[in-house]
């Protein structure tokens, strides 16, 4: 039997991009460049007519299951683009809202950022590790970073912000594992829940629940010289749908993903249809920067993903454009944007990938300047504001939802001219 996939999906038609705002007419802004919101690749490929086959299949019948993974740095971590390409999914699909799949507690450590759509409460703040750190004390997996607790209970709120309803959580699966058999357990309206099982091998504490829940509280049991240390968590349930899981850590490079001894390990478990790469603009900041490296690194990273998949669609996001610090607000715009978007296209064409052409959309060299003046970009002209983030998230979903549906379109002239070819004698 499939495990459940892991799914970033972006599905749109028309303005329903849109659909959760207010404004049904977005304002337009003349500095971006719509015309290349689209997604790059062969149409040809078997990769993405078989991804597109198993989206049709999901949208006529509600069987099965499709995954997507988004896996990036900050504007990951962040949340709110991926919320935002996950709010469209909801809207569009409201009745194929599978699990809400892999989240990380961030805010378990001290100055560590969450994502908008679920909170973490914990008092006792926990030890951080990061694939970004020199010294790696835990072999860490997919999530690339994890929370250690010591010598004391801990005690962590999780508590889903954001269409809970749909997500109808029944299965939990704690990543992590102890130095001294410290078994994690939850507290579920007041009710203590020990696992269901625990796979030793996989670092899997699996609680199979008897009742729908939107907040939990996880408990880790140490006393004196005692650590547990958690590497992701997994929500889940058995319905049928799409599931966006986002993957992202601060001031993370592609090196850093490879540096994750048990990334191939833990993406079995989410066995995803299609990875969304967004590695890189930490990557090009520095002096030269080695885009044979940079794409050599990459192609190790997609290997490990088609080792857990074969099948898997990959696509590449393209860096933005982005400003180096160079003194005290001032600032000088890091040319290697274009060098990063030229290898970007060159990953894609060896493995078969898509890309799509965030550099190219924002406006090319220098847009930057012009998104912070419209509210779109941070002071640091590297990050967007919520605004610049929610307009991306809108346009990577609308940019993949029409090459779906003009994969569609193609398959259905070709099966006609196919028709008409067999009747004529």
């Amino acid at each position: 039997m499939r495990k459940p996939i892991l799914f970033l999906v972006l599905l749109c038609l028309g303005n329903s991009v849109f659909a959760h705002t207010n404004d049904p007419n977005p304002p337009q802004h003349k500095f971006i460049n719509y015309n290349a919101n689209t997604l790059h690749y062969d149409t040809s490929s078997l990769l993405w007519k078989n991804f597109f086959s198993r989206w049709q299949s999901m949208e006529n019948t509600y069987q099965g299951n499709i995954n997507i993974v988004q896996i990036g740095g900050s504007h990951v971590q962040a949340g709110t683009l991926p919320n935002t390409i996950r709010r469209n999914f909801i809207t569009t699909y409201p009745n194929l809202v599978a699990s809400r799949g892999m989240i990380f507690p961030y805010s378990a450590a001290a100055r560590c950022n969450n994502p908008p759509d679920y909170r973490v409460n914990c008092p006792q703040r926990m030890i951080l590790t990061r694939n970004v750190n020199r010294d790696i004390s835990y072999p860490l997996g997919l999530c690339g970073i994890a929370i250690t607790a010591t010598d004391e209970l801990k005690e962590m709120k999780i508590t889903l912000n954001e269409f809970q309803q749909f997500y109808a959580t029944n299965k939990i699966i704690i990543l992590g594992k102890s130095n001294n058999k410290v078994v994690p357990l939850l507290r579920v309206n007041n009710r203590d829940v020990y696992p269901s099982y625990i796979d030793t091998e996989t670092d899997r504490h699996v609680f199979n629940l008897s009742q729908i829940v939107d907040s939990f509280v996880v408990v880790i049991p140490c006393t004196t010289s005692d650590t547990f240390t958690l590497t992701g968590i997994y929500l889940g349930n058995q319905h049928s749908g799409f599931s966006f899981h986002s993957i992202g850590v601060n001031g993370a490079a592609v090196v850093d993903y490879l540096k994750c001894h048990h990334f191939v390990r833990d993406l079995r478990l989410l066995h995803p249809d299609l990875v969304i790469f967004g590695i890189g603009i930490n990557d090009a900041t520095a002096n030269p920067f080695d885009t044979t490296a940079f794409r050599l690194k990459y192609l190790q990273l997609v290997d490990s993903v088609r080792r857990v998949n074969p099948d898997c669609a990959i696509l590449f996001i393209t860096n933005n454009d982005s400003f180096k610090r160079v003194g005290r607000k001032k600032y000088r715009v890091n040319a290697n944007g274009a060098l990063a978007r030229e290898a970007f296209y060159r990953i894609a064409k060896e493995c078969d990938g898509a890309v799509w052409d965030q550099f190219e959309v924002m406006g090319g060299l220098k847009s930057m300047e012009q998104w912070t003046a419209a509210h779109l970009g941070q002071r640091d002209r590297i990050h967007f504001t919520r605004s610049g983030y929610e307009l991306l998230g809108n346009m990577l979903f609308e940019a993949l939802t029409s090459a779906y549906h003009e994969s569609l379109r193609s398959q259905h002239i070709s099966d006609n001219t196919i028709k008409i070819q067999q009747r004529i004698p």
